[in-house]
């Protein structure tokens, strides 16, 4: 569920709000889209573009014509979900409604980046291999023994599909820092490694883990 990642530092506008209202709101919390909401109901999500666009700022949200964009998540949506809505729309305040559409709260990028990194396995120790794989061909199960026969642990695996649509890119997330074992038996089954990424020097290092991370999520 969703509701535990959200975010209290979310305000809301509300229809009596006036355009300049809302983009000082804005600017003052650093976000670009803030929900509006009347009573308890969700009425849309107002983007700072529309804002600034708008002819007649100092009147009140109710009387905008940009009202109509309303994307929310339900409470019970899997955090996967707001992360994919997240990107779809490239926005970084994700509302959270009920089966009523009450407005429950919204969850930030932010939240949803540190779930990723919590949830990853990418926090514990270990390198990342990225592998070619025919889709015909993909068996994370055959992957996995492999890794195991090696005494490597799979912590986490992201499959993505290349340009062509009969390859696989499959990213590991192991929990050892010596990958050259694994590496070995896995070409030997005639597996493509296209990357292999070793642990960062100082564990402690959040720029290093940063750094190692976006690599991760943008393959």
């Amino acid at each position: 569920m969703i509701e535990p990642l959200i975010s209290p530092e979310v305000p809301v506008l509300h229809p009596s709000d006036t355009g300049e209202h809302a983009l000082s709101l804005m600017q003052e919390n650093n976000f670009t889209e803030l929900p509006l909401v009347d009573d308890e109901e969700y009425i849309a999500l107002v983007k700072e573009n529309d804002l600034m666009d708008w002819e007649t700022p100092n009147e009140a949200l109710s009387k905008a014509d940009f009202l109509n964009y309303k994307p929310a998540a339900p409470g019970t949506a899997h955090p996967f979900d707001i992360i994919k809505l997240a990107f779809l729309q490239d926005i970084s305040v994700i509302p959270v409604i009920d089966n009523s559409n009450n407005y429950l709260g919204s969850v930030t990028r932010d939240t949803l980046f540190n779930y990723i990194a919590n949830h990853s396995g990418f926090l514990l120790t270990g390198g990342i291999i990225v592998l070619e794989v025919n889709a015909g061909n993909y068996s994370l199960y055959e992957i996995a023994r492999i890794c195991e026969n090696e005494d490597v642990m799979i912590t986490n695996v992201q499959v993505a599909a290349s340009p062509q649509a009969s390859i696989l890119e499959v990213t590991l997330k192991t929990n050892r820092t010596s990958l050259q074992g694994v590496v070995s038996a896995l070409e030997r089954y005639k597996y493509t490694v296209k990357e292999v990424y070793g642990e960062v020097e100082n564990a402690d290092d959040t720029m290093g883990r940063y750094n190692l991370l976006m690599n991760y999520l943008n393959m």
